[in-house]
């Protein structure tokens, strides 16, 4: 539970930052995703350091196609002990036929209080043609993902996919890699 509580108010007013003036200068997403195609599970290769997850521990995502047309996720992350802990939520489109641009929310207490940028916190940046590796990011460059279909990529894949987040603006000096062997 404390994990819960930290991660909503370090998201919080993170998120409040983010509403107070737009974003200069954003990077730009990738020309389209299908969502079909996207769903699934994605492993965290690497990403940029947050308060609300430790460097030791290994992530992962899952996303379904909820009903109502949004986007069921599902965060887990993976102690070094095993242990695993988890929260879900879900996505909206915010620039349909690109969905490109969405809006998280996670279902917790807290959950309906933290405001989304109405420019969205989960762009697909990078994405490539078949939806195996992908880049995820923030519009202000604050949090970046490099996700993958598979636990491990090779590193001159990695690298790849470094070089790309370099290009959009992130600071990839600071990239955490996943800490599975």
């Amino acid at each position: 539970m404390k994990f819960l509580q930290l991660f909503g108010l370090l998201i919080a007013a993170a998120l409040l930052s983010a509403c107070t003036s737009p974003v200069k200068n954003p990077p730009a997403t990738t020309a389209k995703v299908d969502p079909a195609r996207y769903i699934g599970r994605w492993y965290e290769i690497a990403r940029l350091p947050m308060p609300f997850q430790k460097a030791e521990e290994a992530a992962m995502a899952e996303y379904a196609q909820n009903a109502n047309g949004t986007i069921a996720v599902h965060n887990i992350a993976v102690r070094p002990d095993g242990s695993q802990h988890d929260i879900r939520g879900y996505a909206t489109v915010l620039n349909p036929p690109q969905n490109t641009k969405l809006a998280v929310r996670f279902n917790t207490w807290f959950g309906p209080f933290i405001p989304v940028p109405k420019e969205g916190n989960y762009w697909v940046l990078y994405l490539d043609g078949d939806y195996q590796h992908v880049i995820v990011g923030t519009p202000d460059r604050n949090y970046l993902w490099i996700l993958a279909r598979t636990p491990k990529l090779p590193e001159w894949q990695l690298q790849e996919l470094v070089q790309k987040a370099k290009e959009l603006g992130f600071d990839v000096s600071r990239l955490i890699r996943d800490p599975r062997p």
